[in-house]
């Protein structure tokens, strides 16, 4: 895949799928608002997905505080998957970038995981948990989980990923252009690394900072998820 190199003045879209969040959507936004983004403008795509705590009617009160934000409302819960879709469909920057909504990743990395794609190195960027960065020691079975996944996952796409289930996967928009993502929940990690694996993206890893949260404090993924992951693996990068 050759992309030419982007021209100046640059956009990044941050793209936040949000389900019941109401304790952490507001410091994130501000979060992301004041990070250093190298020079590059700023759009922020928030995709509520049917949330039932209180969130979806913050944010419309947040919403004048954010010119940048763009907002919207999914009819039904349908998973992170489904709405990183339609938030990818709204956004319009020269680069794309996930931002979950809780706390456990920080935009105070996003100068690490600009920079290979502004250098012009990179068309795809994984913030990687595992090459190094300060994180909050939590559940030794979840980091099992993720190596199973991540290895299986290189296994199929020939790829040498420490971390393919991270949230910080940061997109030239030509790269999403060209994959149509198809699993509304977090079959989304595996599909779309197996599809930017086919297209000859130009794939780079860098350290990430992490916070982890635990099931008490709202993490919500679970064993099922990890199941669907080892079927989208096989789904997508054997057999699509």
């Amino acid at each position: 895949m050759q992309l030419p190199p982007i021209e100046p003045p640059l956009l990044l879209s941050v793209v936040i799928p949000v389900y019941n969040e109401l304790a952490y959507i507001e410091e994130i936004l501000a979060r992301v608002q004041a990070s250093d983004r190298f020079g590059c403008g700023l759009e922020i795509v928030v995709v509520d997905d049917c949330s039932t705590d209180g969130t979806r009617e913050l944010l419309q009160e947040l919403q004048p505080k954010h010119p940048s934000m763009k907002l919207v409302h999914q009819a039904k819960n349908e998973g992170k998957g489904a709405a990183l879709r339609r938030g990818f469909a709204m956004a319009t920057g020269h680069i794309v970038l996930v931002q979950d909504a809780d706390l456990e990743y920080s935009p105070t990395d996003y100068p690490a995981l600009l920079q290979p794609i502004l250098s012009g190195e990179a068309d795809v960027v994984y913030g990687s948990r595992f090459l190094g960065g300060p994180h909050r020691v939590l559940y030794y079975w979840h980091s099992v989980g993720n190596w199973i996944l991540t290895n299986a996952s290189n296994t199929c796409t020939n790829l040498s990923l420490t971390d393919m289930e991270t949230c910080y996967k940061v997109f030239r928009r030509e790269v999403l252009e060209n994959i149509e993502i198809r699993q509304n929940r977090f079959g989304f990690e595996p599909e779309v690394t197996a599809k930017v694996a086919r297209l000859g993206a130009r794939v780079y890893e860098v350290p990430i900072s992490y916070a982890g949260r635990t099931y008490e404090e709202g993490k919500k993924i679970g064993w099922k998820d990890g199941v669907k992951a080892l079927w989208c693996i096989a789904r997508y990068g054997l057999r699509d």
